[in-house]
């Protein structure tokens, strides 16, 4: 039992670690572009920014969803994911609603993770702007 607690700490350490590298890329991202853009664009350059940093991620994967035992292909993408661990939804909205909450808990759900961000890119200051989400 002790060893099961200590691997899930250590996950939970790692999870931090990286949302911290994810965090610290879409800050400088924010503060090389500020607000104003589309989500395209800080995607772009945000995939741009965790190749700087040596950060492993794939963009726009696919997700399927299952209904009834069947997976189906209804053209969902999850904008980035990073080291397998840790989805991404990119926004560039007015305010986060509990809409876009609510989406990213859904695709943690479908896709089996535990920890997704919600990063608002228009707003002044990008912590304002970042979601933290467990399921």
């Amino acid at each position: 039992m002790e060893m099961d607690h200590r691997d899930t700490e250590s996950t939970e350490m790692e999870l931090n670690k990286i949302t911290e590298q994810i965090i610290g890329a879409a800050i400088e991202v924010h503060k090389t572009l500020g607000p104003g853009l589309l989500e395209s664009a800080y995607e772009e350059c945000l995939c741009r920014e965790l190749t700087l940093r040596d950060i492993p991620f794939e963009r726009q994967r696919p997700l399927p969803v299952e209904y009834k035992g069947v997976k189906l292909d209804c053209g969902y993408r999850l904008d980035i994911v990073v080291a397998d661990a840790v989805v991404i939804e990119i926004k560039a909205c007015e305010a986060i609603l509990p809409i876009h909450e609510g989406q990213l808990l859904t695709y943690l759900k479908l896709g089996g993770w535990k920890l997704g961000l919600l990063i608002n890119f228009n707003v002044p200051v990008l912590k304002d702007g970042i979601r933290r989400r467990i399921l």
